[in-house]
């Protein structure tokens, strides 16, 4: 148990916390943030082998304002936690402590993190006695190089690797870092040179609102000039951040947004952008280039003007909402060229987690553990299918910039797919791949919206793809969304979706021995340029058995809508041809 007031540094955060290793009896955590704008709190499995997708049993937010509570005082007076607010946090905790012993999480894997408003308050001991005597539970108090760690690090667990700004806005503050994964001890580098600037979005609004003019252009330059500073000594530090502005800044720096302010901004950009209904609803990996993530007055006029509900934007942040457009006018303006943003589900909770696992899990791709083995011959199995899917691939086209469901990491998650819901009508199963792609494991680390959009789109078309008129549109979505990162990837998403569907005529029933679909089945293709359109020839060589009791034509027909979709205007006119042969052993 934690005491009343242990402070969490980057020195001692590793042994103060609860640790993780893989032969615990039990791998259940439990963690509160007690942020300045709410509580939140999750408990999560970390058994292996799934370890690394963090994967979350159950989350709750209590709407307490830390931050409202503190500066409910009077503003001449110390900053105190009103008596209520004190009983309602420490009752709050309690009832969390008692949902994390329904779950069976151990005491002592169960963490209490308190930031800024907790650090501020003058009457904190008061506070952290009442929580310890509530519930029994210590708290955390986060020196800010250690929310930063847990900020950034969080962020970062949603994906497989990064290189860019990392960005947490608070209710009191904002801190900016940069992360490159690719570098080694890039965690306690980004830890030891954030910067925090005291203007989370309630402390911004509260002076943007209330104070006087004088006050209000005070506290926009002072946020201007910060994070002006911010960005200077972060590139002085790292010369490959550096480097994204160099040369009139021809390359850009992709940035990274978590914590609910940059969340709501992200709501308002996903609710006016140009792919419309936006085909996947999670805030969480949604990105957007730096031209749309700039048009702020654009985003401040629909926050103001539109009545009607934002998805993903409470009426707390649309109120906010001001505030936060202001910080991310103060990040434009210090930085010239921003390439792309991308908004982030995962902070200080994530971040904790994350931190607890070895490096070498850190940097894994989670995406392959989505995937349920049944037993210890399947993976070979399932490489052996893989193998053959992927030798229909031609050998004269580089993949390495085209996303496809195995250059994004899907390819055992996609194999395993083919022969479910067989006994189901072709035109359903289609549907239900779209819809099961946009909203499965909506938590799970680095399923980001292209992943999801390129693996519905594979499997739809491992299906025929034929759907109605609801569904049809959302199929449009997500290859416009697929084509924002490469012209090519629909046409790769079509093909390899119907090429699975060959597998399966080939094979009706998922082999059950490594060796079986290589006997009845070896497939080659290269790519040539024809006159009007390039042709992609396929050769399908069959063994006699089931060369014999198929038609040709018939596996042709899979393959002759591949391509033919006229709103892609930037898709290569291409067509494929396939060829059915029968070999011998």
């Amino acid at each position: 148990m934690a005491s009343p007031t242990d402070i969490i540094t980057l020195e001692n955060f590793a042994s103060k916390l609860p640790p993780w290793e893989p032969n615990l009896p039990n791998h259940l955590y439990a963690l509160v943030d007690m942020g300045s704008n709410g509580i939140r709190f999750s408990i999560s499995d970390l058994s292996p082998p799934k370890t690394r997708l963090l994967r979350c049993l159950y989350r709750e937010r209590a709407a307490i304002s830390l931050f409202d509570a503190l500066n409910a005082s009077s503003s001449s007076g110390p900053l105190l936690f009103p008596p209520d607010v004190v009983t309602q946090v420490s009752q709050t905790l309690a009832r969390f402590k008692s949902i994390a012993d329904d779950y069976g999480v151990p005491t002592r894997h169960i963490s209490v993190l308190a930031t800024e408003a907790m650090r501020k308050a003058e009457n904190a001991a008061s506070m952290l006695d009442a929580i310890l005597e509530a519930s029994g539970l210590g708290v955390h108090v986060l020196a800010p190089e250690v929310e930063t760690l847990f900020g950034a690090m969080g962020a970062r667990s949603g994906f497989t690797s990064v290189n860019g700004l990392f960005l947490d806005l608070g209710g009191g503050s904002v801190q900016i870092t940069y992360l490159n994964s690719y570098v080694d001890g890039y965690e306690m580098a980004a830890a030891q040179s954030g910067k925090s600037l005291p203007f989370g979005a309630a402390k911004l609004i509260k002076i943007l609102e209330d104070g006087e003019t004088e006050a209000r252009l005070a506290a926009v330059n002072t946020l201007q000039g910060g994070m002006r500073d911010a960005f200077a000594k972060l590139q002085q530090q790292f010369p490959s951040l550096r480097d994204t502005q160099a040369d009139g800044g021809s390359t850009g720096i992709d940035i990274y947004l978590c914590g609910g302010g940059f969340r709501g901004y992200g709501s308002i950009l996903m609710h006016t952008d140009a792919i419309q209904p936006y085909p996947i609803p999670a805030i969480g990996a949604y990105t957007v280039q730096g031209s749309h993530f700039s048009r702020t007055k654009v985003m401040r006029r629909i926050n103001g003007e539109y009545d009607g509900k934002i998805f993903g934007m409470s009426k707390r942040r649309r109120q906010q909402f001001p505030a936060i457009a202001t910080v991310v006018e103060a990040l434009i303006d210090a930085i010239p060229q921003v390439r792309t943003a991308t908004f982030c589900s995962g902070g200080n909770r994530e971040g904790a987690l994350f931190m607890k696992l070895p490096k070498a899990m850190r940097e894994e791709n989670p995406l392959p553990l989505l995937h349920q083995v049944s037993d210890k011959m399947e993976p070979e199995i399932l490489q052996s299918i893989m193998d053959i899917v992927q030798s229909s691939l031609p050998t004269n086209v580089d993949f390495c910039n085209i996303p496809t469901v195995f250059t994004l990491g899907l390819g055992p998650l996609f194999i395993n797919s083919i022969w479910a819901r067989a006994g189901e009508p072709s035109n359903a199963n289609a549907a239900f791949e779209l819809h099961q792609a946009v909203i499965r494991d909506p938590s799970t680390p680095s399923f980001t919206h292209l992943a999801r959009a390129i693996l519905g789109l594979t499997l739809c078309s491992r299906w025929g793809a034929g759907l109605g008129p609801i569904d049809a549109l959302l199929y449009a979505n997500l290859r416009k969304l697929a084509a924002r990162e490469n012209p090519e990837a629909n046409f790769w998403a079509e093909y390899i979706g119907a090429v699975a569907g060959l597998v399966a005529v080939i094979c009706p029933t998922k082999p059950g021995a490594s060796d079986k679909l290589k006997k009845a089945l070896r497939l080659s293709s290269i790519l040539k340029n024809g006159k009007t359109k390039e042709k992609l020839q396929l050769a399908v060589s069959l063994s006699p058995v089931v060369h014999q009791v198929l038609d040709p034509q018939d596996l042709g027909g899979l393959f002759k809508n591949i391509g033919k979709h006229q709103d892609d205007a930037d898709m290569p006119s291409r067509k494929v041809e396939i060829a059915v042969k029968k070999f011998e052993f």
